[in-house]
C-alpha cells in the first residue's frame, strides 16, 4: 500500500505526463481525433481528481485511479487501431498508459 505522500507523488508524476501527452496532440496535426479527444478527457478528469488524491480515503482514490488506468487503456486502444498514428504519439500515449497502470497495481 502506498503512502499519502506516495500517491501524491506519483499523481504528480503522472499529471505532467499526461500534460505532455496532452500538448503533443494538440501540437501535432495529424493527431486523429478520436485519440485528441480521449486524451483530453483524461487531462480534464485527472485535473479533477486532484481533491481525491490529496484525501486520505484509500477507497476513492483507488477508484478514481482505476477509472484514469481505464481511460488510458481506451487512448491505447485508438493509438493501435489508428490507420496512421505518428510513432512520437504512439510512444507518449504508451507511456501515459503504462504510468496509470503501474499507479493502479500499487494501489491494490
Amino acid at each position: 500500500m502506498l503512502q499519502q505522500n506516495e500517491i501524491q507523488q506519483r499523481y504528480n508524476h503522472l499529471q505532467q505526463t499526461i500534460s505532455e501527452a496532452q500538448k503533443e496532440c494538440r501540437s501535432d496535426s495529424d493527431t486523429p481525433n478520436e485519440l485528441r479527444d480521449c486524451i483530453e478527457k483524461l487531462a480534464r478528469e485527472s485535473r479533477q481528481a486532484q481533491s481525491v488524491m490529496q484525501s486520505n480515503d484509500q477507497q476513492r482514490i483507488t477508484e478514481c485511479v482505476d477509472s484514469l488506468e481505464a481511460m488510458g487503456d481506451e487512448a491505447k486502444r485508438v493509438s493501435r487501431s489508428a490507420s496512421h498514428m505518428p510513432a512520437h504519439l504512439e510512444a507518449m500515449v504508451t507511456r501515459v498508459h503504462s504510468e496509470l497502470s503501474d499507479f493502479k497495481h500499487k494501489l491494490h
